[in-house]
Order: structure tokens, then C-alpha cells, then sequence
């Protein structure tokens, strides 16, 4: 069986007109695809003579690095179920008042999943661009540029995840919420583009 059998229908239905999966998923996968390679140079570390003294903190990477990929790749689906239980929201009735109070309740609560969802996708993405940085600066040089690319998918993911974050927040009437997680965004953003700024200059040799 062809193993990109599973990608290709992925890909096949973000071309489609079908509203999801979306720009959220597709994120989500960016990071999943980044911590992938960042676990790919903790294996290509661990076990070698010369990286000896780098073993056990490779070996931690790898299984975290492992644990986000689990995370972003269920966060591919759970983003897309985000939309669509907004969209279903906006499908309720709403000829009486007590129709109209339960629709806007859960448009609101629609929209809450829907900037929580993404804004997880872009803390795992933060952590994955630190543990590349890692790998970068202590693993396996001959996959310094794996853990490279590993870095440059996870900001991507980052970035949009962010995006879709921020989408929603305009139509969330608790404050509290917004500011939460408005703070939230920011510090993972701010994160993820010092150490992506970090590991670029380690790529490139630029210190």
C-alpha cells in the first residue's frame, strides 16, 4: 500500500470547496510534520560516540518531540470539528427569544473551542521550534538542516495557528476570555520567533 495514500486524500480535501479541513488543520499538520523531523535528528544523535554527552537530553527530546506529534496530529481533526460546531451554531433556529438565547449561547461557546483549539496548536508548535533549536545546537550536525526544517514547518504552523486565534476573538463577547487568550498567542508567537531566529543562525552559520 502506498504509505502517502492517508496525505494525499488530506491534501485532496484541503483543495476541496469544503470549508474543512482549513488553514487550522493544515497548521496543525505543519507542526506535527516539524516535531517529526525533530525526532528525527534525536534519533540520528542518540547512540553515536560523538554525541555521547548530548545522549540523555537527545533521548527527552525525542520522546517529547514525539508527544507533540501526537498532539498536533489530532489537532489536524479536532480544528476542523472547532469550525464546524460553529457553523452548526449558526444553523439553529432563532424565530423566539428562547431559540435566540440558546443560538447565541452556542455561537459563543462555538467560538471559544474555535480560539482554544488553535491557540493549543500554537503553544505545541512554540515548544516543538524550542526542541528543534536543541537539536540543532547539540545533535547530529550531518542533520542540522532537518532540525532546520523541522524549525521553519512548526513557526509555520505557529503562525497560522495564531492567524486563526485571532480570527475569532472579534466575536466573543467575554473580555476575560479574549484577553487570556490574546496573552496566550502573543507569548507562544514571541517564543517561537526567537527561537526560530536562533536556529537560523545556527543553520546558516550566521552568529
Amino acid at each position: 500500500m502506498n504509505t502517502l495514500t492517508n496525505l494525499d486524500n488530506f491534501i485532496d480535501r484541503l483543495a476541496s470547496g469544503d470549508p474543512t479541513p482549513g488553514g487550522g488543520s493544515a497548521a496543525a499538520l505543519a507542526g506535527a510534520a516539524g516535531a517529526a523531523l525533530v525526532a528525527m535528528v534525536a534519533r540520528l544523535t542518540v547512540g553515536r560516540k560523538r554525541y555521547i554527552d548530548a545522549e540523555p537530553q537527545m533521548q527527552e527530546i525525542m520522546q517529547r518531540a514525539e508527544t507533540l506529534r501526537a498532539r498536533l496530529t489530532d489537532l489536524v481533526n479536532e480544528d476542523a470539528a472547532a469550525y464546524n460546531q460553529v457553523s452548526a451554531a449558526y444553523r439553529l433556529p432563532k424565530a423566539t427569544g428562547g431559540e435566540q438565547a440558546a443560538r447565541a449561547a452556542a455561537i459563543q461557546a462555538g467560538m471559544q473551542a474555535a480560539s482554544l483549539t488553535p491557540l493549543e496548536t500554537a503553544q505545541a508548535c512554540a515548544e516543538v521550534i524550542s526542541l528543534a533549536e536543541q537539536v540543532v545546537a547539540q545533535g547530529n550536525v550531518n542533520a542540522r538542516t532537518d532540525g532546520g526544517v523541522g524549525a521553519l514547518l512548526a513557526f509555520a504552523g505557529l503562525q497560522g495557528a495564531v492567524w486563526n486565534v485571532e480570527v475569532n476573538l472579534p466575536s466573543i463577547d467575554d473580555s476575560g476570555f479574549v484577553t487570556t487568550v490574546q496573552t496566550a498567542t502573543h507569548e507562544a508567537l514571541a517564543a517561537g520567533q526567537a527561537s526560530l531566529d536562533r536556529v537560523q543562525r545556527a543553520v546558516t552559520g550566521d552568529q
